[in-house]
């Protein structure tokens, strides 16, 4: 173990030449940042998650029952002891053969049993309230956190000249705001990182005939591409990025990454909140501020002024090594998510307002016959007029279509997914 250690810790590795981890421990005078700070990170993890807990429960719950959000889920499958078996044990997206086979045996037309699994697989999805409460979660702490960075970001000399990022590295003193603000930073990353599997899940889909749309609920089929993957390689780039820009004493360029995106999750946070609540005008307008901040600020202002000091001016004053290589190659990394996503805002808004829609043209925009095309409603489909049962004047258990088999399924209509 000692070996790996030593061998993991390679000062050649993580520091620049004739730099040694020695020269880098803390004096009376001076305070530097140490790999052991981080261990704190672990338990305050934890902690934050129990806060979310809490703030969910006590603050956020409340106010969505009092913006009248209701906490009610989609509607529910009628009890059907057949199809429950074969969701449970089987499948829970069944092929043309699957339903060819089970509406012979219940007397059930095939787009009937479609709609059953379409019902029962919506009955695990959160309700909206839930969805609120996560949202304000995620706004309250990126709200407070930004605050805070642009709070002493704003006397910080590197603020204004990016090469003071620099000069004299790796010998920067670190300051108790700059280990605050990163030990919080790091915490919540961890914690988004365990709960993203118990969070709402959500997904790209990016259909030919229909406008693209992210969708929350179970993991998406093999054909759509998961938006779950690429949030947790996004969780993974940050928690990679700030634990090696602090390890190597790179904070100060640091905090400009991390107080940039926090900028504009505040933005988007804010949306999903006014959605749920059908405030839609409010959610028009914070979707447009937050798509203008977020490819204003991820895909100019990060690569001109942060991406080109790391590569640069970094270059410049103190000259690449192996850390330094990982570190810019993971904010490259951070910035072909950030073009990505920034695609499927632009083709979202290109392809809604060409079809006529530029009054609730924003991706979050949520009614009956628009879905919505980053949050959607609990129900994965839309309603539709609901298919007439088979008729058959003689089946074999003596029940008619419209009552279906063994009397699983009354003629009840069902809401229908467009």
């Amino acid at each position: 173990m000692a070996g790996i250690l030593v061998w993991f810790w390679n000062e050649r590795f993580w520091l620049p030449h004739n730099v040694t981890w020695a020269d880098l421990k803390n004096t009376d005078e001076l305070t530097f940042p140490q790999a052991e700070d981080l261990y704190l990170a672990c338990p305050l993890a934890f902690c934050i998650f129990m806060i979310r807990l809490v703030f969910e429960r006590f603050i956020a719950r409340p106010c969505a029952l009092g913006m009248k959000i209701q906490a009610n889920g989609p509607q529910k499958a009628q009890p059907n002891a057949i199809l429950e078996k074969v969701f449970t044990a089987i499948t829970k997206h069944p092929d043309e053969k699957r339903l060819e086979g089970l509406s012979k045996q219940l007397d059930w037309n095939v787009q009937t049993i479609q709609r059953w699994f379409r019902q029962r697989r919506n009955q695990e999805k959160p309700s909206t309230l839930a969805r609120f409460c996560e949202s304000m979660w995620r706004f309250t702490f990126y709200l407070y956190i930004f605050t805070y960075g642009v709070r002493f970001l704003k006397k910080a000399p590197w603020l204004w000249n990016t090469r003071e990022c620099w000069y004299n590295y790796p010998y920067q003193a670190l300051t108790v705001d700059l280990h605050y603000y990163y030990t919080l930073q790091l915490s919540f990353y961890l914690s988004l990182l365990f709960s993203q599997f118990t969070d709402i899940r959500r997904k790209v889909v990016l259909s030919c005939t229909k406008t693209p749309r992210i969708e929350e609920g179970l993991p998406p089929p093999p054909a759509k591409a998961p938006d779950f993957l690429l949030m947790f390689m996004h969780h993974l780039a940050t928690i990679a990025l700030i634990t090696f820009s602090y390890v190597n004493n790179m904070v100060r360029v640091g905090t400009l990454v991390m107080c940039l995106h926090d900028a504009s999750d505040v933005l988007l946070e804010a949306a999903k909140m006014a959605n749920y609540a059908k405030c839609q005008k409010l959610c028009n307008l914070l979707f447009v501020m937050f798509a203008l901040v977020f490819m204003s600020s991820r895909l100019g202002i990060f690569p001109v002024w942060v991406l080109n000091s790391t590569l640069f001016e970094s270059w410049e004053i103190v000259g690449p090594f192996p850390s330094w290589w990982l570190f810019n190659l993971l904010l490259l990394l951070l910035q072909a998510l950030h073009t990505f996503w920034s695609y499927l805002i632009v083709r979202i808004a290109c392809r809604a307002i060409s079809r006529g829609k530029a009054g609730k043209w924003n991706p979050l925009h949520v009614s009956k016959d628009d879905r919505s095309d980053i949050e959607s409603s609990s129900d994965e489909d839309e309603a539709a007029p609901p298919p007439s049962h088979k008729h058959h004047s003689n089946s074999s258990n003596g029940t008619n279509g419209a009552h279906g088999t063994n009397g699983y399924l009354s003629g009840t209509p069902c809401h229908e997914d467009h």
